[in-house]
């Protein structure tokens, strides 16, 4: 199938709209892809999709595993690649080693 026939495909098939659910008010509900947002980091703790309950407008945060990331990023989601940042205690960046003292 060539690009254009699946873009004209795609324009055919209308917004894309995903089903989620609120944790504080247990409602379930469609999203579009403009009112979720999706961070990638560099775990599996840091990479998670977001959005506010229409319902209870509680802000919900839910992890994101290869398959969620892979949806929402093909449906359209507006995604934020987060940057990694050294653990607390662990290595950090380089410091430039000073020279021998010289007696």
């Amino acid at each position: 199938m060539s690009a254009m026939s699946e873009m004209s495909e795609l324009s055919m098939v209308g917004p894309v709209l995903f089903k989620a659910a609120c944790p504080e008010c247990r409602a379930r509900f469609e999203l579009s892809a403009g009112a979720l947002r999706l961070a990638i980091g560099a775990s599996r703790r840091t990479t998670f999709y977001s959005f506010v309950c229409p319902e209870c407008e509680a802000a919900v945060r839910k992890p994101a595993g290869e398959r969620i990331v892979e949806l929402l990023t093909r449906g359209g989601v507006r995604t934020l690649r987060l940057a990694a940042v050294p653990e607390p205690g662990g290595p950090g960046p380089a410091l430039p080693r000073e020279p021998a003292p010289t007696s």
